[in-house]
């Protein structure tokens, strides 16, 4: 319970967050669009917490990776087959059927720098209780411990 309570927090603060990046950039938003979002934010966040020797480059580079490929496969059901016609690159070089492009894929890539940072936030502040956050590798408890034992002495 405790798990599907944080993947709902992040799911829901990724669609809201992608929603309104989407309307200060285009004006306008569309629902699946929020949906995508949350997905995309859940997934980093998963990535993210069992990535977390790699660079930021690398993790960046594989969340670029899975947002261009969940934005191709969400392209390809709601603009292809639903002709709902939410985004179009058909216009932009080297695009695949007009749902993906390099041009968005550097934007993801980049756009994966805050997503990292926000998820050890979110995992920081929203969901580790108090007592666990760590503070230089040490717990809290075990701090206390130590002051303890050290005034005991």
């Amino acid at each position: 319970m405790k798990k599907i309570k944080e993947y709902l927090i992040v799911f829901l603060f990724g669609g809201v967050l992608y929603g309104l990046i989407e309307v200060m950039f285009r004006g306008y938003t569309h629902w699946t669009m929020v949906l995508l979002g949350g997905t995309v934010l859940s997934l980093l966040y998963f990535l993210n917490l069992k990535t977390r020797r790699n660079s930021l480059f690398v993790k960046s580079l594989v969340g670029c990776t899975v947002i261009s490929t969940l934005e191709f496969v969400c392209g390809y059901i709601v603009n292809i087959q639903l002709h709902l016609n939410v985004w179009d690159y058909s216009e932009e070089k080297f695009n695949l059927l007009g749902q993906i492009c390099p041009k968005f894929a550097v934007a993801w890539f980049l756009l994966c720098i805050p997503a990292y940072f926000i998820s050890d936030l979110i995992k920081e502040k929203a969901i580790t209780p108090k007592n666990e956050i760590l503070t230089k590798n040490y717990s809290v408890s075990s701090i206390r411990l130590a002051l303890i034992s050290q005034n005991n002495l």
